[in-house]
């Protein structure tokens, strides 16, 4: 992914009856980083009351390790910011107390509908703590009449709309929410002979050792207690649509979606898009790292070899998820170099995995040409991206998407490039493999209608 493009929501997790509850819900959330850098915290419940520590920043800044928190239920979160400011009294887990006794949730996602709900919440009395969505769902719990923790929950996910997951903690357990189309992950697994563990990707549980059991599935509630896991439906079943982006970039390349591995399914989209759009190059270069699985596919598929020819600073971090423009524009100028040796007059075939704005892809092509580069053929492992997302990547505006507004002749002068080509929307569905997945990104149509338009 080519630095400032795509900025995801967050990455949750969770764990009950583990008396290192506190160290893995840490390390958990540290195996979630790349899905958000701008806050992090993690909540630990120890006889009835929950305590949390949070704060701006990677989590190593944000939660100190040695805080030790005691307990033996614990949830944690990642989080960039789609909805609410980026700010400390948004960073999550937040802390909420009720008639079921504290409670701490943690969101990955968004609520298209939370304006109208905030609306009506703060027309009964109800008083916001911050001003993202999440917090609607503690709102909402707090008002309903069931006398049980549980069904108050599943009532409460009845008038959510949108793609969101959600990790409870509370003295009734931990539960899982995922929303009715399975838009935004969540995974259940086990460490062996132990706990029950949440999580938004498998990578967390690798930290942690806990072997995947299976997905939360849409629609679907999951208490863990003593007793195990318990799991009712708020909602329906319905066909299922996965983010597509969580395979083309999201998820760690060592995470499991759907049953399948997300490496092994990005070198499927480079080989398709070697197919659909030969290059004439010498080698084949990805932007590293989350495009270097589809670059290797396109190398096997076209029988061009494959070199890297950008490197990437590792004490950089992933500057896409940087809420501040001007530092996400700096960032990514200190964070790839071209290898001179690999690139200098030769013909280059850059393969990345989605372009958004093209404000990066433009520099990247740069750093190609002044390293030597004969020729730059930029090749996409990913359709056009031409419509907002609502669902939980910050990619909320129409006017920043580069491929709504210009035409394929244009965008190439754009990011300065010999030749520009992007995989199409059936390539894509042929190495995904099946039909459900949202695309709504690429103008196949919003599969949960959206409310509240952002001005673009």
């Amino acid at each position: 992914m080519t630095g400032d493009d795509l900025r995801e929501a967050c990455g949750v997790f969770g764990i009950w009856q583990d008396p290192a509850a506190f160290t893995k819900a840490y390390w958990g959330a540290f195996s979630l980083q790349h899905r958000g850098q701008e806050s992090a915290g993690v909540a630990v419940m120890n006889e009835g009351k929950i305590a949390v520590a949070k704060g701006m920043g990677l989590l190593q800044d944000a939660v100190k390790l040695d805080a030790a928190l005691r307990g033996s239920a614990a949830i944690s979160h990642v989080r960039y910011s789609t909805t609410g400011e980026s700010s400390a009294m948004n960073a999550q887990p937040l802390l909420m107390h009720t008639r079921f006794g504290p409670l701490a949730l943690a969101h990955n996602g968004n609520l298209v509908n939370h304006e109208r709900l905030r609306r009506q919440l703060e027309a009964e009395g109800a008083i916001f703590q911050g001003t993202s969505d999440s917090e609607v769902l503690a709102h909402l719990v707090a008002r309903r009449p069931e006398s049980d923790l549980a069904t108050a929950l599943k009532e409460a996910a009845r008038q959510l709309s949108g793609g969101f997951a959600f990790v409870v903690l509370s003295r009734e357990g931990v539960f899982g929410i995922r929303d009715p189309l399975g838009i935004r992950p969540l995974v259940l697994g086990r460490i062996p002979g132990g706990a029950w563990v949440l999580a938004s990707e498998t990578c967390a549980f690798d930290m942690v050792g806990a072997h995947m059991m299976r997905e939360v599935e849409p629609g679907e509630l999951v208490r863990i207690t003593a007793s195990g896991v318990e799991s009712v439906r708020f909602a329906e079943r319905m066909a299922e649509r996965a983010c597509a982006f969580e395979v083309i970039y999201f998820a760690r390349p060592d995470s499991l979606a759907q049953g399948e591995s997300m490496h092994l399914k990005r070198r499927l989209l480079g080989k398709q898009l070697a197919l659909e759009a030969p290059a004439p190059a010498d080698v084949v270069v990805g932007v590293p790292d989350s495009s270097l699985p589809a670059a290797m596919g396109y190398a096997e598929a076209s029988g061009l070899p494959f070199d890297f020819g950008l490197v990437k600073n590792r004490y950089i971090a992933r500057t896409f998820i940087a809420p501040d423009p001007e530092w996400r524009a700096q960032g990514v100028q200190l964070k790839l170099s071209a290898v001179k040796e690999v690139v200098e007059g030769r013909r280059v075939a850059l393969i990345d995995d989605s372009l958004v704005r093209g404000t990066t892809s433009r520099h990247i092509v740069r750093l190609l040409r002044s390293a030597g580069a004969k020729e730059v053929h930029m090749r996409i492992a990913s359709p056009p991206y031409r419509d907002p997302c609502h669902y939980g990547i910050d990619t909320s505006r129409a006017g920043e998407l580069a491929a709504r507004h210009l035409s394929l002749e244009a965008l190439t002068a754009r990011v300065g490039a010999d030749s520009l080509a992007f995989l199409s929307p059936e390539g894509l569905m042929a190495a995904l493999g099946s039909d459900r997945w949202c695309l709504a990104c690429f103008g196949r149509g919003y599969p949960v209608p959206v409310e509240e338009e952002e001005d673009g």
